[in-house]
């Protein structure tokens, strides 16, 4: 049956034209007459008076909200007569350490939370959150960005779906970790698990990814786990083609970096690889060595080749060998070392001239045991080499 609205044409002009479909190509479309007197009503008294009043001024006076906002939301309810489930709603809220802010961002994501049921509805869901150890300022902070959390079936979709990710994350309810999916994605918790959430795990484990490389993935991009099955084994797919095997730890980590990134970007960093003088190969090898340095911006990638190739002299050999040195700080490690490496070169502290490379490598700890506090008479002057530009950063 179909219904027709009308606005503002003349019923029984339209009334004629739709008798005249009684014959002809069209003489199986037929139209509900007898309902369109009814819809014109009621459309008409909708259009007349379009604002509610009771819960515009209460999103006004009571949560703050500029009167375009305000009206966005109410207009959405205009059966609302009474303030008595958002007061209701809002007071939970507060007692649980929302701040009005928090509320107010709350309110705007998901609207319908202020005629939500308190005890049978908001109630039950925040424990669910709470009892994965997320409270306090915490729960309120993810509630203000995550809001549609509480608007998802508490027995079809939250616990089945908690449930599931339970069994990855081992124990991420004593350590955080359910606090840093849902902060990534909230969108494993929109939707029946047995949509994507069980067959993305199935999929993933059949591919080598398992135990705490799954866990470590789920934290790191959870995103993957609710995409279609088909983007995710092609995902896998160009993983696998870059030369990474499923009995590798490493696999867990390119698929997080191509899961990070678009393939736009990724071309785009390949190209600048090799405007710098490093075959595809090279370029695919340094990438299986460490996945996460494709996650760097182009320009910070840039600035790092620069200075190793061109300042440090280094070779593109040792760089594709160690591409974790262009992950490092320029600020606060590459550049305080090569200070102290060009100190103890023309001081020749040294017999040997120090690897710059095995140098960067090294813990805090190492590095100023075996560079700075061994040249005594010389440890003063190496350790403001290296810590010189913290202190001109204080002075300033």
């Amino acid at each position: 049956m179909i219904t027709i609205q009308l606005r503002g044409h003349c019923l029984s002009t339209l009334l004629h034209h739709l008798h005249s479909l009684n014959s002809g190509p069209f003489s199986s479309f037929r139209v509900s007459l007898s309902s369109l007197p009814k819809v014109v009503t009621i459309n008409s008294a909708q259009n007349a008076n379009q604002e509610n009043p009771v819960l515009l001024n209460y999103l006004i006076n009571t949560l703050d909200f500029p009167k375009p906002k305000a009206l966005a939301v109410s207009n959405r309810f205009p059966w609302v007569r009474s303030v008595e489930k958002p007061q209701l709603a809002v007071h939970f809220f507060k007692s649980i350490g929302f701040t009005d802010a928090q509320i107010n961002s709350a309110v705007s994501n998901a609207p319908q939370i202020l005629l939500a049921d308190v005890e049978k509805t908001l109630k039950p869901k925040i424990q669910v959150l709470q009892e994965l150890g997320i409270t306090g300022s915490d729960l309120g902070r993810l509630m203000s960005t995550k809001t549609n959390i509480l608007t998802r079936s508490l027995d079809k979709i939250l616990k089945p779906s908690i449930d599931v990710l339970n069994k990855v994350l081992i124990n991420g309810i004593h350590n955080g970790d359910w606090l840093r999916v849902l902060r990534r994605c909230d969108w494993v918790l929109h939707k029946s698990p047995h949509l994507r959430l069980i067959p993305n795990i199935s999929y993933l484990e059949s591919v080598g990814i398992v135990g705490t490389q799954l866990s470590a993935l789920l934290k790191r991009q959870p995103y993957l786990f609710v995409v279609p099955e088909s983007e995710l084994k092609k995902l896998v797919s160009r993983v696998m083609d870059i030369g990474f095997s499923t009995d590798s730890r490493m696999l867990m980590h390119g698929l997080h970096t191509l899961g990070c990134i678009s393939q736009e970007s990724f071309s785009k960093k390949l190209l600048l690889f090799q405007s710098t003088g490093f075959s595809k190969n090279e370029c695919m090898e340094m990438f299986r060595r460490a996945p996460a340095l494709f996650r760097t911006s182009e320009e910070k990638l840039r600035l790092r080749l620069e200075f190793f190739l061109e300042t440090v002299k280094l070779k593109k050999s040792t760089l594709v060998q160690y591409p974790t040195l262009l992950m490092f700080s320029m600020e606060d490690r590459v550049i305080p070392r090569y200070h102290v490496f060009q100190l103890i070169k023309s001081k020749k502290l040294l017999e040997k001239d120090p690897s710059f490379y095995y140098m960067m490598r090294l813990s805090e700890h190492l590095f100023l045991e075996k560079y700075i506090s061994r040249f005594t008479e010389n440890a003063e002057e190496l350790l403001m080499a290296y810590k010189g530009h913290f202190l001109d950063v204080g002075e300033e």
